[in-house]
């Protein structure tokens, strides 16, 4: 057996246990949010102008107020668990082949683990404020200007453990000036403020959490795209770790899909993207990272395009934005445009992959 094929059937075998792992924890983790009545108060009501959002609100009124959040948990908590049990067994003697399952690995998997788990557990401190805040943090959690700060913070310390402890120092632009292979450009310290700049990008993108399975769909699609170009660069570690959060989205998405059991809630959402942007990074595709999460740059973009009209020409383009919510105004069953928002996805993660590849 090569070494190659050992990567694969380990990379497929631990995604298949998180998924299995996630299957079991998640009956309890949404019985407990049911329980304690993890759900927001009251549907949005207004746009980030301050406007009404009377779509939306119409929506969303029911839903909103009777599912839980604090999906995201099962998430990161199972990818925990995995992550560190394989480590643990990686201490035993026998049998022989347990240390090779194990896939912490500093140059590898640090920097997204930490990512992830400190992402998350921002998010989830997010997500109580929204259900159980008082006064101005009724049904908002922290600020808008607070979570960006927030985000920006997490990604200089990863932009500097990047450039200081991993010694990175370029970025490969693809298919540009030398076809088909790209070019490595040197930027040398630039390399932090940029890795910021990606990480605060990545995080507009959780403007996708909208509708159930859409989310969790999308996130399944870009980081099985991220896992294969890992495994293509020899980085086994980080090809089983993106394996590993794919698993949990295929159940995650199991309890998510339309009727949603639970919400991903901000805990998912800040974790996904931030690790996101680090694996962008960690595999030297940043600039094909708009195209991997490319219909997530479209959400984002309806939102921006939007409020440009609305300031200028004083009218709207879209119903309602993100703009899924625009299709779901049009009548559009919620399913039928989280599954053709999915189909997007997985074809902009395939052409994302390919252009990486050629590199």
């Amino acid at each position: 057996m090569t070494l190659f094929t050992f990567n694969v059937i380990r990379l497929l075998l631990i995604s298949a246990l998180t998924a299995l792992v996630a299957f079991l924890l998640a009956p309890y983790l949404i019985k407990f949010l049911n329980k304690i009545k993890f759900w927001k108060k009251e549907a949005r009501t207004k746009t980030i102008t301050g406007e009404s959002a009377e779509i939306f609100y119409s929506l969303h009124k029911e839903r909103e107020v009777t599912v839980p959040r604090g999906g995201g948990v099962l998430i990161w908590l199972t990818t925990l668990i995995i992550i560190f049990l394989f480590f643990g067994l990686s201490f035993f003697q026998h049998p022989w082949w347990l240390k090779k399952f194990n896939f912490l690995s500093r140059q590898e998997t640090w920097l997204p683990l930490f990512t992830l788990t400190s992402a998350a557990i921002v998010g989830l401190f997010d997500d109580i404020l929204v259900v159980f805040g008082k006064g101005k943090y009724v049904g908002k959690g922290l600020t808008f200007t607070r979570r960006l700060f927030i985000v920006a913070l997490i990604g200089l310390i990863g932009g500097l453990w990047f450039y200081y402890k991993l010694k990175w120092d370029s970025i490969h632009i693809p298919l540009l000036f030398n076809f088909p292979e790209g070019i490595d450009l040197k930027i040398g310290f630039w390399i932090v403020p940029f890795f910021v700049l990606v990480m605060v990008a990545s995080w507009s993108g959780g403007v996708i959490d909208g509708l159930d399975g859409l989310a969790g769909g999308v996130f399944a699609s870009v980081f099985g795209a991220f896992s294969i170009i890992a495994l293509s660069q020899g980085k086994a570690d980080l090809a089983t770790f993106c394996a590993v959060i794919a698993g949990t989205l295929f159940t995650f998405l199991w309890y998510n899909i339309p009727p949603a059991r639970f919400y991903m809630g901000e805990s998912g959402i800040l974790g996904l993207t931030s690790t996101m942007a680090v694996v962008a990074f960690l595999t030297d595709s940043v600039f094909v990272l708009p195209i991997i999460a490319g219909i997530m740059v479209i959400e984002v973009g309806s939102i921006i395009l939007q409020l440009l009209s609305k300031k200028i020409r004083k009218k709207k383009i879209w119903l309602s934005t993100p703009i899924h919510h625009h299709f779901e105004a049009k009548n559009w069953p919620a399913h039928q445009v989280t599954m053709r928002f999915w189909i997007i996805s997985l074809v902009f993660a395939i052409i994302g992959v390919a252009i990486r590849l050629l590199g």
